[in-house]
């Protein structure tokens, strides 16, 4: 019942598909990350049932990308692009840790988030226009399971930079040996699995998510003194954009 009450409390977090609502307990957290990968298999799923239905309908390119674009967005109700929002607004004020801190925080949205968020859609519209056959789709379905993974995996590594919030909940409940197991081999097979799809390309979209992660948390230390669940949204984000762009490159 732990685990499913897990499942339960992740879906419910990092997606707009209905679970059964029920008192969230520490106890019920420990494995809950452990199924954050699961969320990135539905919107696979998804994606490449999309790209099927296009090809069969006759649709063209443009409108393909388009609804390819948002389907993430639909499935988790554009929580990571929340996260991604926000903290391009805080890296763009160019302010102390602090007061970066308290632009996530801020409900707001500014100029630079408008900004930020309308260049991601374009590039990532723009990219998927160039993805026509069914392995870079493949390859992209995987990037979604895989940058949960090592969205997982950050959460258990990475330091917080709050001692509160829903990031530092999942944290400290969090089982960690047996969810960075679990998180590791979910890397592991996703991993095998680019290669036996597309060889030394496959390669290409799982280095780039290694080279974001190993930015975030850069990035996430140097700017605001850790991670935070809005830093977590902007990862993902970048991942799924840059496992998109690197398919589009190798495979126009």
């Amino acid at each position: 019942m732990g685990l499913v009450k897990g499942l339960a409390i992740t879906f419910s977090m990092y997606s707009k598909i209905p679970v059964p609502i029920f008192e969230w307990k520490e106890e019920d957290m420990k494995y809950s990350m452990v199924f954050f990968p699961l969320i990135g298999v539905i919107i696979g799923g998804v994606f490449l049932g999309w790209y099927f239905l296009s090809a069969s309908l006759g649709f063209g390119k443009s409108f393909t990308a388009a609804i390819a674009a948002v389907l993430p967005f639909i499935i988790t109700g554009g929580i990571h692009m929340d996260g991604f929002l926000d903290t391009v607004d805080a890296l763009s004020s160019y302010q102390s840790k602090e007061v970066k801190l308290k632009i996530l925080k801020d409900p707001h949205c500014g100029a630079f988030a408008v900004i930020g968020g309308l260049m991601y859609i374009l590039i990532l519209y723009g990219a998927l226009t160039e993805i026509k056959d069914l392995i870079p789709c493949l390859l992209i379905a995987l990037g979604f399971v895989l940058s949960r993974a090592f969205s997982g995996l950050s959460l258990i590594w990475f330091p917080n930079a709050k001692k509160e919030g829903t990031l530092h909940t999942f944290s400290s409940a969090a089982q960690k040996k047996v969810t960075a197991a679990a998180l590791l081999g979910t890397v592991i097979v996703m991993v095998v699995l680019m290669f036996i799809i597309g060889g030394v390309k496959g390669m290409v979209p799982a280095a780039a998510v290694v080279v974001v992660f190993f930015y975030y948390r850069r990035m996430s230390d140097k700017k605001f003194g850790g991670i935070t669940g809005d830093l977590a949204g902007f990862f993902l984000q970048l991942c799924e954009l840059f496992v998109v762009i690197s398919c589009a490159v190798l495979y126009r």
